[in-house]
């Protein structure tokens, strides 16, 4: 029988991926795990407690906040604020980055950029949600951390993840050096080794892309869109289209199955929709370190210059391939 290796013990193994750290890096995806487990219990009692629906309030991007988008917020930040590693915490539903100053953090080295539940809209329909994390290093040497600190390009994270609360509850996550997964083990409270050294297929047979929205699509999406549609035995098309309306339930498919994600620009949003610090960086770094591709459509997704907290940005992501031929009819076609 295989030993049951949890998160902890793995992270502990693995601190050598941090020669600078003594035990700060463990703690802080420690924090993130407890967090998620608690945001996981309320997910999974949404239906039987008051806390599905609208909270009655808008975020930064004049979206309506459901009232578990505000909780699993506050329980990150909370889990964080505590745990003394963190210094600023960017996140989808603040405006302004939250700069975390106390006794315990007063020497934190780390800044968090999270998107505390991602998907949020299917949650009352009982579809899978997710949070999406990346972990960065403080720029800054003495004194209070600064917004700068925070607008990193992607090749600057030390870490990224994300938890996927499905049929179980899952937290995939890198360092740099390779992708592994975990689930949560309720039995025990604790997420274990489940899905090691993961890799993307480098083609698939799956696009995820919202075609509601097909009318407003550049033409090089839209050629790619029929190129996928096309009957050809050679290439495996036509492709399943599959979209779930979670960034991280149709990566988290794409991953273990191979395909690719598409988020483009349209007319009605000429940057893009998903946000290039705590979405698509995030992703992108764990997509490229399981072989993946990730690009904007002409762009590597991780050496985009981050202007603002809360940059859009277009995206095309998933096995290397398929990116790869929908960067190519972007270029002949337009994007």
């Amino acid at each position: 029988m295989a030993k049951l290796q949890t998160l902890g013990q793995f992270i502990v193994e693995k601190q050598k991926d941090f020669p600078y750290a003594k035990g700060e890096f463990t703690r802080l995806i420690s924090d993130i795990g407890i967090a998620a487990k608690i945001v996981h219990r309320e997910v999974n009692k949404a239906g039987l407690v008051n806390i599905l629906g609208e909270h009655g309030t808008q975020n930064t991007h004049g979206e309506d906040q459901k009232k578990l988008d505000v909780f699993a917020n506050e329980q990150f930040i909370s889990a964080l604020r505590s745990g003394g590693e963190c210094c600023i915490v960017v996140s989808e539903e603040n405006d302004e980055p939250i700069f975390i100053e106390s006794e315990v953090s007063k020497d934190a080295k780390y800044i968090i950029a999270i998107d505390p539940l991602d998907g949020s809209s299917n949650i009352d329909v009982n579809v899978s949600v997710g949070t999406i994390f990346s972990v960065y290093r403080r720029k800054s040497v003495n004194g209070r951390a600064t917004l700068e600190d925070a607008l990193q390009k992607g090749t600057e994270q030390l870490a990224a993840g994300y938890i996927v609360y499905g049929s179980s509850t899952m937290l995939v996550y890198t360092t740099g050096n390779g992708v592994n997964g975990f689930t949560l083990d309720p039995s025990i409270g604790e997420f274990c080794l489940s899905h090691p050294e993961l890799k993307i297929p480098s083609k698939g047979t799956i696009y995820s892309i919202n075609e509601g929205n097909y009318v407003h699509f550049p033409l090089g999406v839209k050629k790619y869109i029929k190129y996928c549609q096309v009957e050809d035995e050679a290439s495996s098309r036509p492709y399943s289209s599959r979209y779930i309306g979670s960034m991280v339930s149709d990566l988290h498919r794409n991953l273990i199955k191979g395909g690719i994600f598409i988020y483009p620009t349209t007319s009605q949003a000429p940057k893009g929709k998903l946000r290039l610090v705590y979405e698509c960086n995030p992703m992108a770094f764990i997509i490229e370190q399981a072989g993946g591709r990730a690009s904007n459509g002409s762009t590597r997704i991780l050496k985009l210059d981050v202007d603002s907290l809360h940059q859009r940005s277009a995206i095309f992501i998933g096995s290397a391939e398929m990116v790869l031929q929908a960067e190519a009819m972007l270029n002949e076609f337009g994007y």
